[in-house]
């Protein structure tokens, strides 16, 4: 397949998106950070299954880093992604500088109470304003008919519904399953940052978190669950473990300590493993 338009300015973007539109098509858009895997491309295949068009953005986005975090060692490489796109069919990369996006006097921000609050929101308080904002943004910017996001950020993709919801963004959100490696560990960019041994250990989390998620299922309390899962991960070699918790599935409300009656759950889980900190979440069915 060729290989994607790449265009640096939202002017540029706008321009191929009205000549898709004005020939009737219909245009998807898939966001990501970049340092793209087969999870990704996972979204632009689902993305070109519901449109016509298909753009990719890679954008490190500064506002959903705090200063201690890794915004500068986070993995880039352009030339990479591009190749990878090409594979999949993708017809366009936006791939803006920082000034693109945030001109020099920005001044806006936008929150999403309620849903981004707990889970990520606690542990980073500052994330979730940052996606809210950028994600508003590409939306905006690309006037994309539908976005694709993966349900491995599930707490992202709830807050994402939610904030084009509440600002009547004329945009279809679709939720794609986690793509997983062979052993059940969850695909991210972070991954790349595990030594061989703590690759090794890292399947202890997708593990626990299936076995309690099963455990909740059958009628097990949830407290318990949550318990064991977490010393699962402990004696596996992770570190801190930020939650373990057992989530309503659409507004993320707090479910427990006893059994899940008829609730519809999510258990999310956020852990270290040395350096780096993973995440992930499993319908409790």
């Amino acid at each position: 397949m060729s290989s994607p338009t790449i265009v640096r300015t939202v002017a540029e973007m706008r321009e191929h998106v009205r000549a898709w539109k004005a020939a009737g098509q219909r245009v998807a858009l898939v966001p990501t950070m970049g340092a793209l895997h087969e999870g990704h491309l996972s979204l632009i295949k689902i993305a070109r299954q519901n449109a016509d068009r298909v753009i990719a953005t890679i954008f490190v986005n500064p506002k959903q880093f705090a200063p201690h975090e890794d915004f500068d060692a986070y993995p880039r490489g352009e030339a990479a992604d591009v190749e990878k796109l090409a594979s999949v069919g993708c017809d366009l990369l936006f791939a803006p500088n920082g000034a693109e996006m945030y001109a020099p006097g920005f001044a806006t921000a936008i929150g999403v109470s309620g849903v981004s609050e707990p889970l990520e929101g606690a542990a980073r308080p500052q994330f979730f304003g940052g996606v809210a904002t950028v994600v508003a943004k590409l939306f905006i910017q690309s006037q994309a008919d539908v976005a694709v996001f993966g349900e491995k950020d599930y707490q992202q993709l709830q807050v994402v519904k939610r904030m084009a919801r509440d600002l009547d963004i004329p945009i279809d959100i679709i939720g794609a399953p986690t793509a997983r490696a062979d052993d059940g560990l969850a695909l991210s960019s972070r991954n790349a940052y595990l030594s061989a041994d703590e690759r090794a250990a890292a399947v202890a989390l997708p593990t626990a978190m299936k076995a309690a998620a099963a455990e909740v299922a059958a009628g097990g309390r949830i407290d318990e669950a949550e318990q064991k899962a977490t010393a699962a991960l402990k004696a596996a070699g992770f570190g801190q473990v930020d939650y373990v918790e057992v989530r309503e599935a659409s507004d993320l409300s707090r479910l427990g300590p006893g059994s899940i009656g008829g609730s519809q759950g999510r258990i999310l889980v956020a852990a270290w493993l040395g350096k780096t900190r993973l995440i992930d979440n499993m319908a409790v069915a």
